[in-house]
Protein backbone atom coordinates (compact mmCIF):
# COMPACT_ATOMS: atom_id res chain seq x y z
CA UNK A 1 0.00 0.00 0.00
CA UNK A 2 1.04 3.62 -0.41
CA UNK A 3 2.95 5.68 2.15
CA UNK A 4 3.45 9.41 2.69
CA UNK A 5 6.30 10.75 0.48
CA UNK A 6 6.04 7.82 -1.96
CA UNK A 7 6.49 8.79 -5.61
CA UNK A 8 3.86 7.53 -8.05
CA UNK A 9 3.29 7.96 -11.78
CA UNK A 10 -0.20 9.27 -12.65
CA UNK A 11 -2.19 10.35 -15.71
CA UNK A 12 -4.37 13.34 -14.82
CA UNK A 13 -7.89 12.61 -16.06
CA UNK A 14 -9.75 15.81 -15.22
CA UNK A 15 -9.77 18.89 -12.98
CA UNK A 16 -12.09 19.06 -9.97
CA UNK A 17 -13.38 21.76 -7.64
CA UNK A 18 -10.75 23.20 -5.28
CA UNK A 19 -8.22 23.07 -8.11
CA UNK A 20 -6.88 19.52 -8.00
CA UNK A 21 -6.21 17.19 -10.88
CA UNK A 22 -7.92 13.82 -10.44
CA UNK A 23 -6.16 10.57 -11.27
CA UNK A 24 -7.10 6.93 -10.65
CA UNK A 25 -4.21 4.60 -9.99
CA UNK A 26 -5.93 2.31 -12.48
CA UNK A 27 -7.93 4.55 -14.86
CA UNK A 28 -10.01 1.61 -16.11
CA UNK A 29 -11.40 0.94 -12.63
CA UNK A 30 -13.64 3.71 -11.24
CA UNK A 31 -13.53 2.10 -7.79
CA UNK A 32 -9.76 2.14 -7.73
CA UNK A 33 -7.76 4.41 -5.40
CA UNK A 34 -8.00 8.09 -6.41
CA UNK A 35 -5.42 10.82 -5.99
CA UNK A 36 -6.08 14.58 -5.98
CA UNK A 37 -2.95 16.23 -7.36
CA UNK A 38 -1.76 19.82 -6.80
CA UNK A 39 -0.19 21.85 -9.64
CA UNK A 40 -1.59 19.42 -12.22
CA UNK A 41 -3.42 19.91 -15.52
CA UNK A 42 -5.76 17.43 -17.17
CA UNK A 43 -3.78 15.46 -19.76
CA UNK A 44 -0.52 15.61 -17.79
CA UNK A 45 1.48 12.46 -17.12
CA UNK A 46 3.37 13.20 -13.91
CA UNK A 47 5.47 11.84 -11.13
CA UNK A 48 3.69 12.95 -7.96
CA UNK A 49 4.66 12.73 -4.31
CA UNK A 50 2.03 11.60 -1.83
CA UNK A 51 1.39 14.17 0.93
CA UNK A 52 -1.80 12.83 2.58
CA UNK A 53 -3.67 9.51 2.63
CA UNK A 54 -7.28 8.61 3.45
CA UNK A 55 -9.14 5.29 3.18
CA UNK A 56 -10.10 5.48 -0.51
CA UNK A 57 -8.17 8.50 -1.75
CA UNK A 58 -5.06 10.53 -1.24
CA UNK A 59 -3.42 13.87 -2.01
CA UNK A 60 -0.22 14.36 -3.96
CA UNK A 61 1.83 17.15 -5.49
CA UNK A 62 3.53 17.17 -8.90
CA UNK A 63 7.27 16.56 -8.67
CA UNK A 64 8.05 15.97 -12.34
CA UNK A 65 6.07 16.40 -15.55
CA UNK A 66 6.74 13.36 -17.73
CA UNK A 67 4.37 14.42 -20.52
CA UNK A 68 2.82 17.90 -20.34
CA UNK A 69 -0.85 18.44 -21.16
CA UNK A 70 -1.64 20.32 -24.37
CA UNK A 71 -3.45 22.83 -22.12
CA UNK A 72 -0.39 23.57 -19.97
CA UNK A 73 1.19 27.06 -20.36
CA UNK A 74 3.99 29.02 -18.69
CA UNK A 75 2.72 30.97 -15.63
CA UNK A 76 3.06 34.75 -16.05
CA UNK A 77 3.97 35.24 -12.37
CA UNK A 78 7.41 34.01 -11.20
CA UNK A 79 5.98 33.22 -7.74
CA UNK A 80 3.18 31.01 -9.07
CA UNK A 81 4.59 27.78 -7.64
CA UNK A 82 5.05 29.26 -4.16
CA UNK A 83 2.15 31.70 -3.75
CA UNK A 84 -1.31 30.36 -2.96
CA UNK A 85 -3.13 33.31 -4.53
CA UNK A 86 -3.49 31.80 -8.02
CA UNK A 87 -3.72 28.02 -8.50
CA UNK A 88 -4.19 27.74 -12.28
CA UNK A 89 -1.76 30.09 -14.03
CA UNK A 90 -0.19 26.98 -15.57
CA UNK A 91 -3.45 26.24 -17.44
CA UNK A 92 -4.44 28.13 -20.61
CA UNK A 93 -7.19 30.65 -19.90
CA UNK A 94 -9.71 29.36 -22.45
CA UNK A 95 -9.37 25.90 -20.96
CA UNK A 96 -9.83 27.30 -17.44
CA UNK A 97 -13.24 28.60 -18.57
CA UNK A 98 -14.17 25.17 -19.94
CA UNK A 99 -13.05 23.41 -16.75
CA UNK A 100 -15.10 25.72 -14.53
CA UNK A 101 -18.18 25.15 -16.65
CA UNK A 102 -17.74 21.37 -16.60
CA UNK A 103 -17.19 21.32 -12.84
CA UNK A 104 -20.42 23.23 -12.17
CA UNK A 105 -22.35 21.17 -14.72
CA UNK A 106 -21.13 17.92 -13.14
CA UNK A 107 -21.91 18.99 -9.56
CA UNK A 108 -25.40 20.31 -10.40
CA UNK A 109 -26.31 17.33 -12.60
CA UNK A 110 -25.38 14.85 -9.86
CA UNK A 111 -27.26 16.78 -7.18
CA UNK A 112 -30.43 17.33 -9.23
CA UNK A 113 -30.25 13.84 -10.78
CA UNK A 114 -30.77 15.13 -14.28
CA UNK A 115 -28.56 16.49 -17.07
CA UNK A 116 -28.16 20.22 -16.43
CA UNK A 117 -27.29 22.68 -19.17
CA UNK A 118 -24.86 25.36 -18.02
CA UNK A 119 -24.18 28.23 -20.40
CA UNK A 120 -20.48 28.67 -21.36
CA UNK A 121 -18.43 30.60 -18.83
CA UNK A 122 -18.39 34.36 -19.40
CA UNK A 123 -14.70 35.33 -19.35
CA UNK A 124 -13.31 38.14 -17.24
CA UNK A 125 -12.59 41.28 -19.32
CA UNK A 126 -9.09 41.22 -17.81
CA UNK A 127 -7.08 38.22 -16.63
CA UNK A 128 -4.37 40.34 -15.01
CA UNK A 129 -4.92 43.50 -12.92
CA UNK A 130 -8.43 42.35 -12.12
CA UNK A 131 -8.29 42.16 -8.32
CA UNK A 132 -9.50 45.41 -6.74
CA UNK A 133 -9.84 44.13 -3.19
CA UNK A 134 -6.59 42.85 -1.70
CA UNK A 135 -6.20 41.25 1.75
CA UNK A 136 -2.65 40.52 2.82
CA UNK A 137 -1.37 39.02 6.09
CA UNK A 138 1.68 40.55 7.78
CA UNK A 139 4.64 38.89 9.48
CA UNK A 140 7.86 40.18 11.04
CA UNK A 141 11.09 38.20 10.98
CA UNK A 142 12.43 37.25 14.41
CA UNK A 143 15.94 38.69 14.28
CA UNK A 144 16.04 41.44 11.65
CA UNK A 145 12.41 42.52 12.33
CA UNK A 146 11.92 42.80 8.58
CA UNK A 147 8.28 43.04 7.47
CA UNK A 148 6.89 40.33 5.19
CA UNK A 149 3.63 41.17 3.39
CA UNK A 150 2.04 38.89 0.82
CA UNK A 151 -0.12 35.79 0.41
CA UNK A 152 0.15 32.46 2.15
CA UNK A 153 2.04 29.62 0.52
CA UNK A 154 -0.17 26.83 -0.76
CA UNK A 155 -1.60 24.70 2.07
CA UNK A 156 0.20 26.72 4.76
CA UNK A 157 0.24 29.86 6.89
CA UNK A 158 3.76 30.74 5.76
CA UNK A 159 3.81 34.13 4.01
CA UNK A 160 5.28 34.62 0.54
CA UNK A 161 6.78 38.13 0.59
CA UNK A 162 5.30 39.55 -2.61
CA UNK A 163 6.92 42.66 -4.08
CA UNK A 164 5.01 42.57 -7.36
CA UNK A 165 1.65 40.92 -7.97
CA UNK A 166 0.45 41.04 -11.60
CA UNK A 167 -3.24 40.56 -10.78
CA UNK A 168 -3.58 43.72 -8.69
CA UNK A 169 -3.11 47.42 -9.61
CA UNK A 170 0.55 48.42 -9.55
CA UNK A 171 -0.13 51.29 -7.13
CA UNK A 172 -0.88 48.66 -4.45
CA UNK A 173 2.54 47.05 -5.05
CA UNK A 174 4.11 50.49 -4.50
CA UNK A 175 2.15 51.19 -1.30
CA UNK A 176 3.02 47.77 0.11
CA UNK A 177 6.71 48.39 -0.57
CA UNK A 178 6.50 51.70 1.30
CA UNK A 179 4.87 49.96 4.25
CA UNK A 180 7.70 47.39 4.30
CA UNK A 181 10.27 50.18 4.28
CA UNK A 182 8.64 52.39 6.91
CA UNK A 183 6.88 50.05 9.34
CA UNK A 184 10.05 49.13 11.19
CA UNK A 185 11.16 52.78 11.38
CA UNK A 186 7.78 53.77 12.83
CA UNK A 187 8.15 50.89 15.35
CA UNK A 188 5.03 49.09 14.20
CA UNK A 189 5.02 45.47 15.40
CA UNK A 190 3.52 42.70 13.30
CA UNK A 191 1.19 40.11 14.82
CA UNK A 192 2.37 36.55 15.53
CA UNK A 193 -0.19 33.75 15.29
CA UNK A 194 1.93 31.55 17.56
CA UNK A 195 2.36 33.96 20.46
CA UNK A 196 -0.79 36.07 19.85
CA UNK A 197 1.44 39.13 20.38
CA UNK A 198 2.18 42.08 18.13
CA UNK A 199 -0.24 44.52 16.56
CA UNK A 200 -0.63 44.54 12.76
CA UNK A 201 -2.39 41.38 11.50
CA UNK A 202 -3.66 42.15 7.99
CA UNK A 203 -3.74 45.03 5.52
CA UNK A 204 -6.82 45.36 3.33
CA UNK A 205 -6.86 47.53 0.22
CA UNK A 206 -10.06 48.57 -1.58
CA UNK A 207 -9.39 50.16 -4.97
CA UNK A 208 -11.81 51.98 -7.25
CA UNK A 209 -11.25 51.02 -10.88
CA UNK A 210 -13.46 53.92 -12.05
CA UNK A 211 -12.31 56.77 -9.81
CA UNK A 212 -8.71 55.79 -8.89
CA UNK A 213 -9.52 55.93 -5.17
CA UNK A 214 -7.97 53.72 -2.50
CA UNK A 215 -9.11 52.83 1.01
CA UNK A 216 -6.69 51.11 3.39
CA UNK A 217 -7.82 49.17 6.45
CA UNK A 218 -5.31 48.00 9.06
CA UNK A 219 -6.51 44.96 11.02
CA UNK A 220 -4.93 45.01 14.47
CA UNK A 221 -4.61 42.83 17.54
CA UNK A 222 -5.55 45.78 19.72
CA UNK A 223 -8.55 47.75 21.01
CA UNK A 224 -7.04 51.22 20.53
CA UNK A 225 -5.12 52.99 17.76
CA UNK A 226 -1.43 52.88 18.69
CA UNK A 227 0.89 55.84 18.12
CA UNK A 228 3.23 53.88 15.78
CA UNK A 229 0.36 52.79 13.53
CA UNK A 230 -1.18 56.26 13.62
CA UNK A 231 2.15 57.74 12.48
CA UNK A 232 2.47 55.19 9.67
CA UNK A 233 -1.08 55.95 8.52
CA UNK A 234 -0.38 59.69 8.33
CA UNK A 235 2.82 59.05 6.41
CA UNK A 236 1.02 56.93 3.78
CA UNK A 237 -1.89 59.36 3.53
CA UNK A 238 0.53 62.21 2.75
CA UNK A 239 2.73 60.11 0.42
CA UNK A 240 0.02 58.78 -1.95
CA UNK A 241 -2.64 61.11 -3.30
CA UNK A 242 -4.77 58.14 -4.44
CA UNK A 243 -5.37 57.11 -0.82
CA UNK A 244 -8.78 58.56 0.01
CA UNK A 245 -9.07 57.17 3.52
CA UNK A 246 -7.46 54.92 6.14
CA UNK A 247 -9.37 52.98 8.77
CA UNK A 248 -8.57 50.46 11.47
CA UNK A 249 -10.33 47.21 12.37
CA UNK A 250 -9.94 45.78 15.86
CA UNK A 251 -9.57 41.98 16.04
CA UNK A 252 -8.08 40.60 19.26
CA UNK A 253 -9.45 37.07 18.85
CA UNK A 254 -7.32 33.97 18.26
CA UNK A 255 -8.95 33.24 14.93
CA UNK A 256 -8.31 32.90 11.19
CA UNK A 257 -11.23 35.24 10.51
CA UNK A 258 -9.67 38.43 9.17
CA UNK A 259 -12.03 41.17 10.37
CA UNK A 260 -13.25 41.91 13.88
CA UNK A 261 -16.63 43.48 14.61
CA UNK A 262 -15.52 47.11 14.99
CA UNK A 263 -14.02 49.34 12.27
CA UNK A 264 -12.99 52.93 13.01
CA UNK A 265 -12.04 55.65 10.57
CA UNK A 266 -8.55 57.12 11.10
CA UNK A 267 -7.98 59.52 8.23
CA UNK A 268 -9.92 60.92 5.29
CA UNK A 269 -13.07 59.27 3.98
CA UNK A 270 -14.63 56.03 5.23
CA UNK A 271 -16.07 55.18 1.79
CA UNK A 272 -14.93 55.02 -1.81
CA UNK A 273 -16.88 55.08 -5.06
CA UNK A 274 -17.10 52.51 -7.87
CA UNK A 275 -19.17 52.86 -11.04
CA UNK A 276 -20.76 50.00 -12.99
CA UNK A 277 -22.90 51.03 -15.94
CA UNK A 278 -24.90 54.09 -14.88
CA UNK A 279 -24.75 53.26 -11.16
CA UNK A 280 -22.25 54.75 -8.71
CA UNK A 281 -21.75 52.62 -5.59
CA UNK A 282 -20.47 53.74 -2.20
CA UNK A 283 -18.41 51.14 -0.33
CA UNK A 284 -17.02 51.05 3.24
CA UNK A 285 -13.93 49.03 4.26
CA UNK A 286 -16.02 46.31 5.92
CA UNK A 287 -18.79 46.20 3.29
CA UNK A 288 -18.86 43.38 0.75
CA UNK A 289 -18.24 44.25 -2.90
CA UNK A 290 -16.96 41.92 -5.57
CA UNK A 291 -13.19 41.74 -6.12
CA UNK A 292 -13.41 41.99 -9.91
CA UNK A 293 -15.78 44.90 -10.78
CA UNK A 294 -15.77 44.38 -14.56
CA UNK A 295 -16.62 40.71 -14.21
CA UNK A 296 -19.27 41.57 -11.64
CA UNK A 297 -20.93 43.78 -14.22
CA UNK A 298 -21.27 40.69 -16.43
CA UNK A 299 -23.20 39.07 -13.57
CA UNK A 300 -25.40 42.12 -13.07
CA UNK A 301 -26.18 42.36 -16.79
CA UNK A 302 -27.01 38.65 -17.00
CA UNK A 303 -29.32 38.78 -13.97
CA UNK A 304 -31.06 41.87 -15.37
CA UNK A 305 -31.56 40.20 -18.75
CA UNK A 306 -32.93 36.96 -17.28
CA UNK A 307 -35.40 38.76 -14.99
CA UNK A 308 -36.55 41.11 -17.79
CA UNK A 309 -37.26 38.13 -20.07
CA UNK A 310 -39.58 36.60 -17.50
CA UNK A 311 -41.42 39.41 -15.66
CA UNK A 312 -42.10 43.08 -16.43
CA UNK A 313 -41.81 45.61 -13.58
CA UNK A 314 -41.28 42.96 -10.87
CA UNK A 315 -41.45 43.49 -7.13
CA UNK A 316 -38.01 42.20 -6.05
CA UNK A 317 -36.66 41.00 -2.70
CA UNK A 318 -32.85 41.27 -2.68
CA UNK A 319 -31.38 39.21 0.18
CA UNK A 320 -27.76 39.46 1.38
CA UNK A 321 -27.82 42.74 -0.54
CA UNK A 322 -24.54 44.26 0.66
CA UNK A 323 -24.12 47.84 -0.57
CA UNK A 324 -27.17 47.43 -2.79
CA UNK A 325 -25.20 45.85 -5.63
CA UNK A 326 -28.16 44.16 -7.33
CA UNK A 327 -30.89 46.47 -6.02
CA UNK A 328 -29.37 49.65 -7.43
CA UNK A 329 -28.50 48.05 -10.77
CA UNK A 330 -31.97 46.54 -11.25
CA UNK A 331 -33.95 49.55 -10.03
CA UNK A 332 -34.78 50.69 -13.57
CA UNK A 333 -36.57 47.42 -14.44
CA UNK A 334 -38.42 46.96 -11.12
CA UNK A 335 -41.55 48.46 -9.61
CA UNK A 336 -40.01 48.14 -6.14
CA UNK A 337 -36.95 46.50 -4.57
CA UNK A 338 -36.57 45.52 -0.91
CA UNK A 339 -32.93 45.06 0.11
CA UNK A 340 -32.06 43.02 3.22
CA UNK A 341 -28.54 43.23 4.66
CA UNK A 342 -27.04 42.35 8.05
CA UNK A 343 -24.04 44.77 8.02
CA UNK A 344 -25.17 48.26 9.05
CA UNK A 345 -22.37 50.08 7.21
CA UNK A 346 -23.38 48.34 3.99
CA UNK A 347 -26.99 49.45 4.53
CA UNK A 348 -25.80 53.02 5.06
CA UNK A 349 -23.73 52.76 1.86
CA UNK A 350 -26.82 51.59 -0.04
CA UNK A 351 -29.05 54.36 1.34
CA UNK A 352 -26.49 57.04 0.46
CA UNK A 353 -26.03 55.53 -3.01
CA UNK A 354 -29.80 55.68 -3.58
CA UNK A 355 -29.63 59.44 -2.93
CA UNK A 356 -26.51 59.84 -5.07
CA UNK A 357 -28.15 58.01 -8.01
CA UNK A 358 -31.59 59.58 -7.42
CA UNK A 359 -33.24 56.16 -7.01
CA UNK A 360 -36.62 56.23 -5.23
CA UNK A 361 -38.00 52.67 -5.47
CA UNK A 362 -35.67 50.87 -3.02
CA UNK A 363 -36.37 50.05 0.63
CA UNK A 364 -33.35 48.98 2.69
CA UNK A 365 -33.78 46.81 5.79
CA UNK A 366 -30.89 46.18 8.19
CA UNK A 367 -31.06 42.73 9.78
CA UNK A 368 -30.36 39.02 9.51
CA UNK A 369 -31.97 37.66 6.33
CA UNK A 370 -33.62 34.72 8.05
CA UNK A 371 -35.19 36.95 10.73
CA UNK A 372 -36.40 39.49 8.17
CA UNK A 373 -37.88 36.73 5.98
CA UNK A 374 -39.95 35.61 8.97
CA UNK A 375 -41.21 39.16 9.55
CA UNK A 376 -42.14 39.57 5.87
CA UNK A 377 -44.08 36.30 5.92
CA UNK A 378 -45.99 37.48 9.00
CA UNK A 379 -46.92 40.61 7.02
CA UNK A 380 -48.20 38.37 4.16
CA UNK A 381 -45.63 39.79 1.73
CA UNK A 382 -45.15 38.18 -1.69
CA UNK A 383 -42.52 38.95 -4.32
CA UNK A 384 -42.21 38.31 -8.04
CA UNK A 385 -38.45 37.73 -7.77
CA UNK A 386 -36.13 36.87 -4.89
CA UNK A 387 -32.39 37.40 -5.41
CA UNK A 388 -30.12 35.29 -3.21
CA UNK A 389 -26.41 36.12 -3.13
CA UNK A 390 -25.27 34.35 0.07
CA UNK A 391 -21.76 33.70 1.42
CA UNK A 392 -19.87 30.52 0.48
CA UNK A 393 -21.77 28.35 2.94
CA UNK A 394 -25.01 29.06 1.08
CA UNK A 395 -28.46 29.43 2.64
CA UNK A 396 -29.94 27.65 5.62
CA UNK A 397 -32.81 25.26 4.95
CA UNK A 398 -35.07 27.49 7.03
CA UNK A 399 -34.20 30.53 4.86
CA UNK A 400 -35.07 28.55 1.73
CA UNK A 401 -38.33 27.45 3.35
CA UNK A 402 -39.13 31.13 3.96
CA UNK A 403 -38.23 31.99 0.34
CA UNK A 404 -40.68 29.35 -0.84
CA UNK A 405 -43.40 31.16 1.14
CA UNK A 406 -42.34 34.60 -0.11
CA UNK A 407 -42.55 33.86 -3.84
CA UNK A 408 -44.43 31.53 -6.14
CA UNK A 409 -42.57 32.79 -9.20
CA UNK A 410 -38.78 33.19 -9.51
CA UNK A 411 -35.62 32.90 -7.42
CA UNK A 412 -32.29 34.08 -8.84
CA UNK A 413 -29.41 32.48 -6.93
CA UNK A 414 -25.88 33.86 -7.40
CA UNK A 415 -23.28 31.52 -5.90
CA UNK A 416 -19.51 31.40 -5.41
CA UNK A 417 -19.61 27.74 -4.30
CA UNK A 418 -21.10 25.10 -6.62
CA UNK A 419 -21.37 22.57 -3.78
CA UNK A 420 -23.58 24.74 -1.54
CA UNK A 421 -25.48 25.88 -4.65
CA UNK A 422 -26.21 22.27 -5.60
CA UNK A 423 -27.42 21.50 -2.09
CA UNK A 424 -29.72 24.54 -2.02
CA UNK A 425 -31.10 23.93 -5.52
CA UNK A 426 -31.97 20.39 -4.43
CA UNK A 427 -33.97 21.81 -1.52
CA UNK A 428 -35.72 24.32 -3.79
CA UNK A 429 -36.56 21.47 -6.18
CA UNK A 430 -38.39 19.76 -3.31
CA UNK A 431 -40.51 22.92 -3.01
CA UNK A 432 -41.46 22.74 -6.70
CA UNK A 433 -38.86 25.08 -8.19
CA UNK A 434 -37.31 24.01 -11.49
CA UNK A 435 -33.90 25.11 -12.73
CA UNK A 436 -34.48 26.96 -16.01
CA UNK A 437 -31.16 28.76 -16.47
CA UNK A 438 -27.57 28.33 -15.28
CA UNK A 439 -24.55 30.42 -16.28
CA UNK A 440 -20.96 30.32 -15.07
CA UNK A 441 -18.97 33.56 -14.82
CA UNK A 442 -15.23 33.91 -14.25
CA UNK A 443 -14.63 36.29 -11.36
CA UNK A 444 -11.27 34.98 -10.08
CA UNK A 445 -9.05 34.36 -13.11
CA UNK A 446 -6.32 31.73 -12.79
CA UNK A 447 -8.00 30.18 -9.74
CA UNK A 448 -10.47 27.31 -9.38
CA UNK A 449 -13.14 29.68 -8.00
CA UNK A 450 -16.23 30.15 -10.15
CA UNK A 451 -19.43 32.20 -9.91
CA UNK A 452 -22.73 30.67 -11.01
CA UNK A 453 -26.04 32.36 -11.76
CA UNK A 454 -29.00 29.99 -11.38
CA UNK A 455 -32.63 30.88 -12.12
CA UNK A 456 -35.34 28.63 -10.69
CA UNK A 457 -39.05 29.03 -11.45
CA UNK A 458 -41.97 27.70 -9.40
CA UNK A 459 -43.65 24.98 -11.44
CA UNK A 460 -45.44 23.05 -8.69
CA UNK A 461 -46.70 23.97 -5.23
CA UNK A 462 -45.07 21.20 -3.23
CA UNK A 463 -43.83 23.05 -0.15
Amino acid sequence: MYKIEDLIELKIEKMVFEGYGLAHVNPLDDNNFVFFVENACDGDVVTAQIIKLKKNYGYAVVKEIIEPSKFRVKPFCPLHNACGGCQWQHIGYEHQLEIKNEIVKDILSKALKTEVNVEPTIPSPNIDIYRYKIQMPVLQTKNSKRFLIGYYKKQSHEIVNIKYCPVQPDIINKIIEKIREQAKDFKVEAYSEKSHKGELRHIIFRVSRSFNEILICFVVNNDVISKPLNNLAHYLFDEFEQIKGISINFNTKKTNVILGNITQNMLGSDTYKEKLGDITYLISPDSFFQVNPESFRNILDTVKKEISKRIKNPDILDAYSGVGSFGLYLSDIASKITCVEEVKNACDNAKNACELNNIKNIEIINGDAQDIFKELINKNKKYDVIILDPPRKGCSKESLDFCNKLTDKIIVYVSCNPNSLARDLTILKEYGFELTFAQTVDMFCNTYHVETIAVVEKKHNLG
